[in-house]
């Protein structure tokens, strides 16, 4: 019983410090953990991601996402800004996972962490 309760505790503890990956979209930025805008090109974003289609592929990467139907299941709430002077944080989403990076000199570097 000891063991179970302490493997139960760990478990508690090492999901709390996993890094984003699952990330779900709010409505309203009061919501949200993050606030981000959808930059244009990849040079103007602080976090180049890839959008990945299942959630294990996203366990304990900053750069590849994979967005949640339902808030509890995320590491992360974001809300997409209109405009870039509004957002916490700039990225751009890439076509290919092997893309997908902070960009050199960011000052977010580690933000989900």
């Amino acid at each position: 019983m000891k063991k179970l309760a302490f493997l139960l505790v760990l478990l508690i503890f090492t999901a709390g410090l996993a890094n984003a990956g699952s990330i779900y979209r709010t409505k309203y930025d009061y919501q949200a953990d993050v606030k981000i805008f959808a930059c244009d090109y990849d040079y103007q974003a602080d976090l180049i991601v890839y959008v990945c289609d299942y959630d294990y592929q996203a366990n304990g990467k900053d750069y590849i996402w994979f967005f949640c139907k339902y808030d509890y299941q995320a590491n992360a709430k974001v809300y997409f800004t209109d405009y870039d002077y509004q957002a916490d944080l700039k990225v751009y989403f890439c076509k290919y996972d092997y893309q997908a990076k902070w960009n050199k000199g960011s000052k977010f570097v580690g933000m989900f962490r």
